[in-house]
């Protein structure tokens, strides 16, 4: 560790709080329009648009721990962050905006379903570069238990917000009502328009944040390695550290509650326009109300984990989520909430929308700020420090919520025959009934799945505060610490 190490300024907290940005505005697109645009309005399957969706995340499943692995056994004036994030920016801001503007004149259905794989692909492996180094300075920067959930929470809020207003500029601006579309998701000429300016706030975001922090360089933690890596000890270091039991606790709850969510974001623009039949103006108010469930939660989600701890907090959110995720549709579909015309549907809706994803938000902050904290026991074990490592798993995770998640809604759909070209009142009520009872036996059962593996999670505020102070003393004593946590 660098001698006087700088205390955590706001400033710092924002500045690493504002690089989400750029993920927020990436998986936004990726979780709720890519699969609807490319099956409703460009007409490719559901089936071969969920595919090329999961063929991206299997992509990410080899280059998210290489990355997080590269990252943390790099040595450059820039540290071992910087030089990902940077290199970043210019192939990110390009390959995003062609994703919303295919050449359709050139290309068959094939065609079509192998640019969407071959983009999808590429995005996520720009995204990859930046998010897992920039995350994971997290651990770098602090290794307080109550500062690291402070600045998730900042990392969070903002990218919600980040992927809110590109979505509130879609719904409101590039895919807002026409008399030609009466349904503006269905208009093709505002999605180009909608991936440039994406590319814009994603490209921003990037370049605030990394110059922001490059002052900061110093500072940050260095791998102790000196030694050469080989292929061979590579991935035998990698096996090793991903062996990490809280480690894999806390990637398996994130992999569950990240494939329902998925699934809901997937489901998403379906449930909003044909379930509750809602035109483009109160999906865009329903978009403005989430942005306050993002502030609340980040700071919010820090309170429960200092009362509570984070394990107990974490899981009473998870049991939360899972009960109130699927209600209201529950009650739809069981006769007990009134029909579509009802003038206090939206009301209710907006409000348990909001508070839904803010008991999301709230969860996700915690188990990042949990897995923070694993980066010292494996330190202790292994004598490495691999927060890009750790972090890449909380990436994929993320990433799992537009690949397996929407991957299950293109079958889905494909299953119940959900028809395409036609407006709200128009879908079949068995079709909805089928829409809705995937959607809530979706929510209801991967959060319990998550709780039930989170509930073996280890690391307490004790024993992580005497990892750190063991750590702490080993350093001052210029000694290689492989103790027992």
């Amino acid at each position: 560790m660098a001698a006087n190490k700088p205390l955590i300024t706001n400033r710092i907290r924002w500045l690493y709080g504002f690089g989400s940005v750029a993920y927020g505005v990436k998986e936004n697109g990726f979780a709720y329009l890519l699969l609807f645009y490319y099956s409703q309005v460009l007409g490719l399957s559901g089936t071969l648009t969920g595919l090329a969706l999961l063929v991206a995340l299997l992509f990410d499943a080899i280059s998210d721990p290489l990355v997080g692995f590269w990252s943390d056994n790099t040595h450059s004036r820039w540290g071992r962050r910087h030089p990902f994030m940077y290199a970043s920016v210019i192939p990110v801001g390009i390959s995003f905006y062609f994703l919303w503007n295919p050449p359709l004149e050139y290309l068959s259905e094939t065609g079509l379903f192998v640019y969407l794989c071959v983009l999808a692909v590429f995005v996520r492996f720009c995204i990859t570069l930046y998010e897992i180094p920039s995350t994971a300075i997290v651990a770098e920067i602090t290794d307080d238990y109550d500062e690291r959930t402070r600045l998730l929470g900042l990392r969070y809020m903002f990218g919600w917000q980040g992927g809110l207003c590109i979505a509130l500029l879609g719904w409101g601006i590039f895919l807002a009502a026409t008399d030609e579309f009466p349904y503006g998701a269905m208009n093709p000429a505002g999605y180009p328009m909608y991936g440039l300016a994406a590319s814009f706030m994603i490209v921003t975001s990037i370049l605030v944040s990394s110059i922001g922090l490059h002052g900061f360089i110093p500072f940050l933690q260095a791998q102790t390695r000196v030694d050469r890596l080989t292929t061979k000890r590579m991935f035998l270091e990698l096996r090793t550290t991903l062996a990490n039991k809280d480690f894999l606790i806390l990637f398996s709850a994130g992999l569950f509650t990240a494939i329902a969510w998925g699934a809901s974001a997937g489901f998403d623009s379906y449930i909003n326009n044909f379930f509750w039949g809602f035109p483009s103006e109160k999906i865009f108010w329903l978009n403005v109300a989430i942005l306050f469930s993002a502030v609340v939660a980040a700071f919010v989600a820090p309170v429960l984990a200092k009362k509570f701890d984070k394990k107990r907090a974490a899981i009473g959110l998870y049991i939360a989520y899972m009960c109130l995720s699927p209600a209201l549709i529950a009650l739809r579909l069981l006769g007990v909430l009134p029909d579509n015309d009802w003038p206090y549907l939206f009301p209710l809706v907006m409000f348990w929308v909001g508070m839904v994803i803010s008991v999301y938000i709230m969860f996700s902050i915690m188990q990042s700020s949990m897995l923070a904290d694993v980066v010292e026991q494996s330190q202790m074990k292994t004598g490495r420090r691999e927060e890009g490592l750790f972090f890449a798993a909380r990436t994929f995770s993320s990433k799992a919520a537009t690949g397996i998640g929407t991957f299950m809604v293109g079958i889905i759909l494909d299953v119940i025959s959900f028809p395409t070209n036609l407006k709200p009142g128009e879908v079949a009520e068995e079709v909805l009934f089928e829409l809705g009872l995937a959607y809530g036996t979706t929510m209801a059962l991967m959060p319990l799945f998550a709780i039930a593996v989170l509930s073996f999670y280890g690391i307490t505020r004790a024993g992580h505060v005497n990892r750190v102070k063991q750590l702490e003393a080993a350093a001052m004593q210029g000694v290689q610490v492989t103790l027992k946590p």
